[in-house]
């Protein structure tokens, strides 16, 4: 018997949800940091083994959009409720309500199982974590409710036994051997980006978007060439810094996170551009693929 299936991750900005889908995979694919909007795109994570294949869909958190790109990302959040077969809904704790009506009517609705994950334990007490499992009881009575630290890894391996007791009987839909439905180039450029949210103040990092233009796989190497793209020339300016020393300091961290990705060399080189309000342009946004 071998069971497989989707199980979509839903939750506000910043509560875990990239955290606890690398946790669960036991590799980095989503990329994480303390700013809100991290996740901008619908990631799936493959874990693998010979009775279960879970595939994990880490999702940008639930914001009301202010521009064409968070449309998108909204877009994104609203279709996981069409193709999982677990919902996971991810507070931290103290979080005591749903910021969007309509996400909190369709997890009450669903017929599917729903997990409610409260997460960030480790920085609060057991009152404030009793409180908030009873504010949820009240919204969401048919969850299963799990009280986790994604980050310190507590509960997980529990949670996860938990959630492939609801999988579906169903043969692997990916190759066992595969982690992620992206593509190498988006490894690339989620790392870059991963790097610029936690190397820059103030807009700079939410008026960037990567785009990898070459990636040469060779045997001892990876020669990698991308392009960072910014809404204004003052922008341009802020991220590459006095003689290139911030642009610099990007590509030096990035690298070290894609060589024990790949676990090969890699030769990176980063370029700047403008690309001006692409945020807010339909043709740039289908290029950068929202």
């Amino acid at each position: 018997m071998h069971k497989a299936g989707f199980v979509n991750i839903i939750g506000s900005p910043n509560v875990g949800k990239s955290t606890l889908t690398n946790a669960i995979l036991g590799e980095k694919i989503a990329i994480t940091t303390a700013k809100a909007q991290t996740t901008r795109h619908r990631i799936l994570g493959m874990r693998n083994t010979e009775e279960y294949q879970l595939i994990l869909s880490d999702t940008p958190g639930i914001i009301d959009p202010a521009y064409k790109l968070q449309e998108s990302m909204m877009e994104a959040v609203q279709t996981v409720f069409d193709d999982a077969d677990v919902l996971i809904y991810m507070v931290e704790i103290g979080e005591k309500k749903c910021k969007s009506e309509t996400v909190i009517s369709k997890l009450v609705k669903t017929d599917k199982p729903v997990i409610l994950a409260i997460n960030k334990i480790d920085t609060g007490n057991q009152a404030l974590l009793d409180e908030t499992i009873i504010a949820w009881k009240v919204q969401l009575p048919n969850a299963a409710i799990w009280s986790i630290s994604a980050l310190e890894k507590f509960q997980i391996d529990a949670l996860v036994e938990n959630i492939v007791e609801m999988l579906p009987e169903h043969p692997p839909y990916y190759p066992k051997d595969q982690l992620t439905n992206r593509s190498e180039r988006f490894v690339v450029n989620e790392v870059i980006r991963e790097k610029i949210l936690l190397t820059y103040d103030k807009e700079i990092p939410y008026a960037v978007e990567v785009e990898t233009e070459s990636f040469k796989a060779e045997e001892n190497i990876i020669k990698i060439s991308s392009i960072i793209y910014v809404e204004r020339s003052s922008q341009k300016g802020i991220l590459i810094g006095h003689k290139g020393a911030a642009l610099k300091k990007v590509g030096t961290l990035a690298r070290r996170d894609l060589q024990k990705f790949f676990d090969k060399k890699i030769h990176l080189e980063l370029f700047v551009k403008v690309s001006k309000d692409w945020r807010s342009n339909s043709n740039a946004l289908k290029r950068f693929g929202y």
